[in-house]
């Protein structure tokens, strides 16, 4: 291609958002989980587990096939491709034939490599481009990720109400194949970037022996952990505060916070000698409007704006920790097999997509007491103030983690 092609946004920026954009729609499975319950006939918690399966197999997935990725981008961004696409129309397909082990295997199994791969493709082109400001790269990929959710929304809900569940897979599977083919053909690295041998898996998995590698998987675990206890009981705590007639509007709040925290605080940390003082950040503002809440029993009325503001600090800490931890990664393991160590790292969201909602669930169901709101809703205000003091205590496990096991690297190193 021309040279004039050969720049950061062609090669690196708008693919990266045209797959990430796609990919990320998978978080707005809560908009299509009782459509495809009702269709087949079961009750939607039967369902939920498509969901647990694709972000358990998004980190299984990203974890083993880093190497392929790190050899060849074309080959995993067109695998990513085929699995995504191919898995939501077989989603269709299955939900059309009423079998909900085949929307498990098609969303769970498949979509879930999909989203695996083509979450790691574009991240090391990214900070290769952008090389002296890696977490502004890596952020505008990973934002795309969280935004999907906000873009993918309208569209799901306006193809639900006119052509029904099982279509709307369908068009939704050819419309990201599209987006995703576009973004594969343009992904390319710097011509100018030699690559090195990719390691043997067994060296890579050699990093979990290592005290600064541990330490980060075990905080991006937290992280993601915590943030999914909180979030998936988001539309119950806004009803607790007595906000039902504003869950749309606080939800797409939140989601923007989510996006945004995947920007702004990756592209904050290119001004930081340290990296790991952005996550230091986010478990401390975390703690501290977490406990805000447990300390005043906020989960009532008078509370909201208080327990509003905690729901927008946790999804901005959420996406934050997501667009933060490739480039801090670089910085202490440098580029060589990024991708696959990286991989290894993601992991740990898929440990913590079945431990983050099950852990809430638990509490709830097993804590304080469920109440009628006096508008058909039943709620547990006990039991929500139990799962934020849950997540304020693993804040400051995931604090003490950061401070002492994830120690600062020379400068000298950030650039390399």
């Amino acid at each position: 291609m021309e040279k004039k092609f050969q720049n950061k946004w062609v090669r690196a920026a708008i693919p990266a958002l045209l797959i990430h954009c796609s990919i990320g729609t998978v978080y707005c499975w809560s908009l299509v989980s009782e459509p495809i319950a009702e269709y087949i006939g079961v009750p939607k918690g039967n369902v939920e587990w498509a969901f647990s399966l694709a972000i358990f197999f998004l980190g299984i997935s990203a974890a083993f096939l880093g190497s392929v990725v790190e050899k060849n981008i074309h080959r995993s961004s067109f695998l990513s491709m085929i699995c995504f696409c191919s898995g939501m129309a077989l989603t269709g397909y299955f939900i059309q034939m009423k079998s909900l082990w085949g929307i498990f295997i098609s969303y769970g199994v498949i979509m879930g490599i999909g989203l695996g791969t083509g979450y790691l493709s574009p991240v090391k082109t990214l900070m290769l481009w952008f090389k002296e400001h890696k977490g502004l790269g890596t952020g505008l990929a990973i934002t795309g990720f969280g935004l999907a959710k906000v873009i993918a929304s309208p569209a799901i809900e306006y193809l639900l109400a006119t052509v029904g569940v099982v279509q709307m897979f369908y068009i939704l599977a050819a419309v990201y194949l599209v987006l995703m083919f576009i973004g594969h053909r343009l992904l390319q690295k710097p011509l100018d970037w030699v690559e090195e041998p990719v390691q043997n898996a067994s060296k890579i998995t050699k990093m979990f022996h290592n005290k600064t590698f541990i330490g980060i998987w075990l905080m991006f675990y937290l992280n993601i952990h915590c943030g999914l206890a909180l979030i998936s009981q988001e539309k119950s705590i806004i009803r607790a505060v007595g906000l039902v007639g504003f869950i749309s509007l606080i939800s797409s709040l939140t989601a923007v916070f989510n996006a945004g925290g995947r920007f702004g605080f990756s592209t904050w940390a290119d001004h930081l000698k340290d990296r790991n003082t952005i996550y230091k950040l986010i478990f401390i503002l975390s703690i501290a409007f977490s406990a805000m809440v447990v300390l005043s029993n906020g989960i009532a009325n008078q509370y909201a704006v208080l327990v509003i503001l905690l729901l927008l600090v946790i999804n901005a800490g959420y996406g934050g920790g997501f667009s933060n931890v490739p480039a801090l990664l670089s910085d202490h393991f440098g580029m060589k097999s990024i991708s696959q160590i990286h991989g290894l790292v993601l992991s740990a969201w898929a440990v913590a997509g079945l431990t983050g909602n099950q852990m809430a669930t638990y509490i709830v169901n097993h804590t304080g007491q469920f109440i009628d709101d006096g508008l058909g809703n039943f709620i547990n205000p006990q039991g929500y103030q139990n799962v934020i003091l849950a997540v304020c205590i693993l804040f400051v496990i995931a604090l003490v983690i950061s401070i002492t096991m994830v120690k600062p690297v020379k400068y000298n190193r950030l650039r390399k």
